[in-house]
C-alpha cells in the first residue's frame, strides 16, 4: 500500500514539526529526573520479524530487566520519577515517530513485540501478522490494549490484517486520541 506509506511519512514528519517542543521538553524531564540517556532503544520485532532498534522516552530505571512491562514483578518500582506520567500520557511513544519516518514502523499497526517475546512472535507468525508493519497504536490497542490475553490480541491484529484500510486506520487514530486523553486501557 504505497498511499500508506505515503501518508505515514507525512503524517510522522508533521508529528515531529507539531511536537518538536514537547519532545524537547520531555527529554529535558527526563535527564534531569534520573540517571541515564532521554531514550531508550529497544529491540523489537518488525515487518516479516526483523529486529529493530524502537525509541521510547526512557520511563524505567537504568538496568532494569528487557521484558514485556506486565511481566515484571514490582513494575512501579523500576519506574523513573516521571516515567508513571510519560507512560499514561503516552508521551513516552513520541520518539517512535522518528521510527515511523525511516520505514520501521507505521502509524497504524500491530504493536512491535519486544524480541524476546516468543510466544507473540509465533502466534503472529502462524496466523500471517508477521508481514505488517508494526505500528504507533493498532486494533489491539484501542481494544483493550494491556488488558487482553496473548490469544486475543494476536485475534485482534489478525482481523486488522484481513480488513486492514485507510478508513480503518483513521477510525483507529481517533480511537487512539479519545483513549489517550480520557486515559483509557492504559496502565503504567
Amino acid at each position: 500500500m504505497r498511499t500508506k506509506r505515503a501518508l505515514d511519512i507525512v503524517a510522522s514528519l508533521l508529528g515531529l514539526i507539531v511536537f518538536s517542543v514537547p519532545i524537547a521538553l520531555v527529554a529535558l524531564a527526563v535527564v534531569i529526573t534520573s540517571r541515564g540517556p532521554a531514550l531508550y532503544w529497544s529491540d523489537r520485532v518488525g515487518r516479516d520479524n526483523r529486529v529493530f532498534r524502537m525509541p521510547k522516552f526512557r520511563t524505567m530505571r537504568t538496568h532494569t530487566p528487557q521484558v514485556a512491562t506486565h511481566l515484571l514483578t514490582e513494575p512501579d518500582h523500576w519506574l523513573t520519577p516521571i516515567g508513571g506520567f510519560l507512560r499514561k500520557s503516552s508521551l513516552d511513544e513520541l520518539p517512535q515517530l522518528w521510527s515511523i519516518l525511516v520505514g520501521d514502523m507505521s502509524v497504524v499497526g500491530p504493536r512491535p513485540a519486544l524480541f524476546n517475546e516468543h510466544e507473540l512472535i509465533a502466534l503472529r507468525t502462524a496466523r500471517g501478522v508477521q508481514r505488517l508493519r508494526p505500528g504507533l497504536t493498532g486494533w489491539a490497542q484501542v481494544n483493550g490494549r494491556d488488558r487482553l490475553a496473548l490469544d486475543a490480541k494476536v485475534e485482534l491484529d489478525e482481523d486488522y490484517l484481513r480488513l486492514q484500510s485507510l478508513y480503518l486506520d483513521g477510525k483507529i487514530v481517533l480511537m487512539t486520541v479519545q483513549r489517550v486523553i480520557c486515559r483509557h486501557d492504559i496502565t503504567h
